[in-house]
């Protein structure tokens, strides 16, 4: 039996072959996932219905699952149709969420087309396509060593 909450078996099967520094995306409903997927990934749909599933649900599950040492953003952009003055309100969520998970790292944003570029890599393992309307809600997280603690 698993104790951690994460319960999906195709997410629980890539999560167990993935090692230190490998990558798992957890997309927005916006991102264009099966033309950016890396050669090595895996994409599991869980774009339900608009907002089912979210990111930040996706998020709280894999930190149940897997150590993270690392969190990348999209960063937005500043002009143009889809220009923010501020960071995107889901932004704070990931914060609150990685720090009740005591990690001790920060949200790193990544210009948009080197993010594109990033999970293109072979170190994307996986991709999780959720159905989250917010946008710049894209979410990179890189596995970190495991603890016995």
């Amino acid at each position: 039996m698993l104790k951690h909450t994460l319960i999906h078996p195709k997410i629980n099967e890539v999560l167990g072959r993935a090692g230190h520094h490998a990558k798992v995306l957890i997309a927005d409903g916006h991102y264009p996932a099966s033309t950016t997927l890396g050669p090595n990934a895996e994409l599991v749909s869980l774009n339900l219905t608009p907002g089912v599933v979210s990111c930040t649900q996706a998020l709280e599950a894999l930190l149940t699952a897997i150590p993270v040492e690392e969190a990348n953003t999209m960063m937005y952009q500043t002009e143009g149709e889809y220009a923010l003055s501020e960071d995107p309100p889901i932004w704070a969520d990931y914060r609150r969420i990685i720090k009740a998970a005591k990690l001790g790292i920060e949200l790193t944003p990544i210009e948009k087309w080197a993010f594109y570029d990033t999970v293109k890599t072979p170190d994307l393992v996986l991709t999780i396509q959720t159905a989250e309307t917010q946008t710049w809600a894209n979410l990179l997280l890189t596995i970190g060593v495991r603890t016995n603690t």
